[in-house]
């Protein structure tokens, strides 16, 4: 047997297995809901896993990943102080963590807004030379980006910045008084706009669809769950009051932080205020 006919036994079944696997992949992405289905009871089965979608999913296209960090180039940039607060320990936090609505008018501080910053999304160390963070995310992809209403923070004018995570920076994207928008937007839920802050979490989904497709956005709702834990503990630390809302018109949200809604849209806001 020459070496061209070990060559033929070797690569003609390699390819047919390629070609089976691919088909039953292809199948069994584009199964059909069953009928009746609800749209939220269709996301969820169209997100399922199965094995045969694992396989398939290999060989589906995917979108191209976005850039990793997002920046406003020409922004004010407001330096954050470093974050060193030791409060109480993680046990307490999460025996007296409680929704808490109603705030006083006494600002915070911006090293407390810092601290909160640092809870949510700040980097925590490198591995392999990457950045990681204080919240676990699905391969590290890191889909949710923080803009923060300002109402009343001290040493802070008021308007709406973008958390630049890599240097710990905000960016002031709009200046003034949002309070009474980011109240309408949230179903006239007025301690949104009685906060001191309140944190918009929004998802760039590319950034996780490029690589686990339509499953991630499933990741991405958790992760905005660990961020918003994560802001309720130390807010809790600090002696700060706050509660997570995820009732809210989203286009006046996404109109708020001007972002499409589609490749990028709000999924979650976090309200923070002094007791």
């Amino acid at each position: 047997m020459n070496n061209q006919q070990k060559i033929r036994i070797f690569v003609i079944p390699a390819v047919l297995l390629l070609v089976l696997v691919y088909s039953y992949g292809q199948l069994a992405a584009k199964q059909k809901p069953r009928k009746g289905f609800s749209i939220g009871e269709r996301f969820h089965q169209e997100t399922s896993l199965t094995w045969r979608g694992v396989i398939g999913n290999l060989f589906l296209t995917k979108p191209k990943k976005p850039p990793q960090y997002k920046t406003y180039p020409g922004a004010k940039l407001v330096k954050l102080p470093k974050p060193k607060y030791q409060g109480i320990t993680v046990e307490e936090a999460i025996e007296k963590r409680r929704s808490v609505r109603n705030y006083s008018t006494r600002p915070i501080s911006l090293l407390e807004l810092s601290q909160l910053l640092f809870a949510a999304q700040g980097v925590t160390g490198r591995m392999y030379g990457e950045p990681l963070r204080s919240t676990p995310s699905a391969g590290a992809l890191y889909p949710i980006e923080i803009y923060v209403v300002v109402n009343n923070v001290q040493g802070l004018s008021q308007g709406i910045y973008h958390y630049a995570i890599r240097n710990h920076e905000l960016e002031l994207i709009k200046s003034g008084d949002f309070s009474a928008k980011i109240t309408d937007a949230g179903l006239e839920q007025e301690m949104l706009g009685e906060a001191d802050v309140t944190f918009i979490l929004s998802a760039i989904f590319d950034r996780i669809r490029h690589k686990y497709g339509e499953r991630g956005f499933r990741y991405v709702y958790m992760e905005a769950g660990h961020i918003s834990q994560n802001i309720y503990l130390q807010a809790v630390s600090l002696g700060l009051g706050s509660v997570s809302v995820g009732a809210f018109i989203d286009e006046k949200v996404n109109q708020l932080i001007s972002i499409d809604g589609y490749k990028e849209a709000a999924i979650y806001l976090h309200a923070v205020g002094t007791l």
